[in-house]
């Protein structure tokens, strides 16, 4: 090696160092940004329980699942005006059809006609499944094999929402849990699904073109709900749609495909474990309802569960 090449050598390493550290700086700014944003939605969504059980106070079950999804369709449809957001492309119009089914139609549908029989405590324990459910639709979708050890916690965490479900319903589980298992399903595909669009579009256009897509089914429920379900406006009733319509249906979604996008599916997931423990919480302080001794126990059991599962290598 001459002179003049040990001259240059660490001129030439130099930038090579820099451009590394700024990769690694803008790697934590976003994966910091992103965990803000998914536990933001997160927050929002734990409160979604209570507030479907203070508008059931006015409303039917129909009648509340369709204002909830037209309010929200109505919002996102604004917004997209506002932005002047280009039709979504054709491979994206599939994707965009299971995010509407899942988390604009059925899971609302499903959970707010659970609500009218089962407390929220209850709901939120077994609903505490959907982190797990919507990993494991992430790896199928993304053809990645999670290791046995994702697979123990999975079955794990599943079995003991399935025993907690079995003593509350003295051995026989209740419609409302078929409500609810099934609710959670759609709901973890709709989920991984706006997890994988929000990729390429931003997660505000995801969940508002899912919104209005609902639109043609929201609407139409709303005209037979109305007709056919008695209403008494209160302020609970009000204030409780409002919250569905504004904020779990619309404002949770762009916090949680934003967060999403930036950190993925399983470490957003992750995050999500917090829900059933906060909905427990205001379910005792907005709605004065008393803790099942098994609900919190369990609650933990499936958190723990569900941390093997992101641990896991794939």
């Amino acid at each position: 090696m001459t002179a003049q090449d040990s001259a240059t050598r660490p001129a030439a390493i130099a930038p090579q160092s820099r451009m590394v550290s700024r990769s690694l700086s803008g790697t934590v700014s976003r994966n910091a940004s992103g965990t803000a944003f998914a536990a933001l939605g997160v927050a929002c969504f734990s409160l979604s329980f209570p507030a479907t059980a203070w508008s059931l106070t006015g409303f039917g079950p129909w009648t509340s699942t369709g204002l909830r999804g037209a309010l929200a369709g109505l919002l996102a449809a604004l917004y997209l005006v506002a932005v002047r957001a280009p039709l979504p492309q054709r491979r994206h119009r599939a994707g965009l059809l299971v995010v509407s089914a899942g988390c604009v139609l059925g899971f609302p549908l499903l959970t707010t006609l659970a609500l009218r029989t089962s407390s929220t405590a209850h709901s939120a324990v077994v609903i505490g499944v959907l982190p797990l459910a919507t990993a494991v639709v992430a790896a199928l979708r993304t053809g990645r094999r999670p290791s046995r050890a994702f697979w123990a916690a999975a079955l794990a965490g599943a079995g003991a929402v399935l025993v907690f479900t079995l003593l509350q319903s003295h051995g026989r589980p209740s419609l409302a849990d078929l409500y609810l298992f099934v609710g959670l399903l759609v709901c973890a595909a709709g989920y991984a699904e706006g997890g994988r669009l929000s990729r390429d579009l931003p997660g505000a256009q995801v969940i508002a073109w899912a919104a209005v897509a609902a639109l043609p089914v929201t609407v139409p429920v709303v005209a037979l709900g109305l007709a056919a379900e008695p209403v008494h406006l209160g302020a609970k009733a009000l204030a409780g749609l409002a919250y569905v319509a504004a904020v779990s249906q619309f404002g949770g979604f762009v916090l949680w495909y934003r967060g999403m996008a930036a950190i993925g599916v399983p470490r957003a997931s992750q995050l999500q474990l917090a829900q059933p423990l906060l909905t427990l919480v205001w379910s005792v302080l907005l709605l004065g309802e008393t803790l099942p001794a098994a609900a919190p126990v369990t609650a933990v059991v499936v958190l723990v569960c569900i941390a093997v599962t992101q641990r896991s290598k794939a």
